[in-house]
């Protein structure tokens, strides 16, 4: 259908497709996308396709338009209330709504409530005003998160291996043993601070002053899965495995009995001078490492959003010494916290219950 249509009408057209979402009129919505198809020059067979309508209903839809123009879209509000969704279709739109867009057939990686709507519309036949949409979602347990990256590089075979067989026997041999389970990691906190929510005016979005000085305190820290004891130590220098070899050393000195150690694979956890270290000290010292790209396995993360929410978020610092004394401070507090610190335990615990040695 080869029709041209003025980029004037377009622009109506398109106004009044929004209009039409918005009082949830479905069959308006059909004919003005219909409309915009075909002035867009798609072919007849994607718009039948698409919205599931006759090539005669699409020629008259076009004619009454060219007759009476935009008199011919008429906005009355649908009698009644608008069909609602099944329990199953419910439970449908959840199980879509978790599988993503993309996997929808839509070229975004984000649902929004009109992107939604769109969807019940396409999926169930019903169209529902973007405000109720965000209404049904709240009652259907979703909420609007703000996403986190998930490196491509994850395998899932290997980390449900860990949680489901090694991460079991670890704790059974360390049961059996008496030893001490620990999970190590380190954090950098900037010498600009860190920016988090916090309540203003509307319009008026609350500012932080920063000294822009790309310094960071470097910091080490084990957090202990029985009896939540946390060690740490602090260092301006950069992270390296004679650092970290220095810190493990320390703990040794402080903590009796066999260590379980659990870490990630960065470089200085791994390097020949570590293994040699872990080697002389294995009659007191076991290490197990977390499979690759899985920081939300290792609890210790945890613990540093909770030390960043106290000492760095919406902080000034002019001076390098007052971060250290901040993040110390937040260190020291969180080190008299054991209950805090076994709740940042989170899945491993768990096991605790299912284990024979209990």
């Amino acid at each position: 259908m080869r029709i041209s249509f003025l980029k004037e009408t377009v622009k109506q057209l398109r106004l009044a497709l929004h209009k039409a979402y918005e009082m949830g009129n479905l069959k308006n919505v059909r004919r003005i996308s219909v409309l915009l198809m075909v002035a867009n020059r798609s072919r007849m067979d994607e718009i039948i396709l698409d919205w599931k309508v006759t090539r005669q209903t699409v020629i008259h839809w076009v004619y009454e338009l060219m007759c009476e123009g935009l008199d011919s879209l008429k906005y009355e509000k649908p009698k009644g209330r608008p069909a609602r969704l099944t329990k199953a279709q419910k439970k449908e739109l959840c199980d879509l709504i978790k599988s993503g867009p993309e996997a929808c057939g839509y070229h975004t990686g984000c649902w929004t409530s009109v992107l939604i709507a769109e969807m019940t519309r396409a999926r169930f036949g019903v169209l529902y005003n973007r405000f109720y949409v965000c209404e049904l979602l709240n009652n259907l347990g979703i909420s609007r998160q703000k996403a986190r990256f998930v490196s491509d590089h994850l395998d899932e075979e290997a980390r449900r291996l860990w949680m489901e067989q090694e991460w079991p026997n670890i704790l059974a041999q360390a049961k059996a043993c008496g030893a001490s389970i620990f999970f190590g990691d380190e954090a950098s906190f900037a010498l600009w601070g860190s920016l988090s929510y916090t309540w203003a005016p509307r319009g008026e979005q609350p500012q932080v002053k920063t000294s822009g000085k790309r310094k960071g305190y470097k910091m080490f820290g084990l957090i202990e899965f029985f009896q939540g004891r946390l060690f740490y130590k602090g260092i301006e220098d950069k992270f390296n495995s004679a650092s970290y070899i220095s810190f493990l050393a320390e703990v040794l000195t402080k903590v009796s009995g066999m260590i379980f150690l659990i870490q990630d694979g960065a470089r200085y956890h791994t390097s020949k001078a570590v293994r040699e270290f872990f080697e002389e000290h294995q009659a007191v010292l076991r290490v197990f490492q977390l499979p690759s790209y899985s920081p939300d396995y290792n609890p210790i993360e945890y613990l540093w959003k909770k030390v960043k929410t106290a000492a760095t978020h919406n902080r000034y610092f002019d001076e390098f010494a007052k971060l250290m004394t901040s993040v110390n401070d937040a260190m020291d507090t969180l080190a008299t916290q054991a209950d805090e610190i076994k709740r940042l335990m989170g899945v491993y615990t768990k096991h605790l219950a299912s284990s024979p040695l209990v």
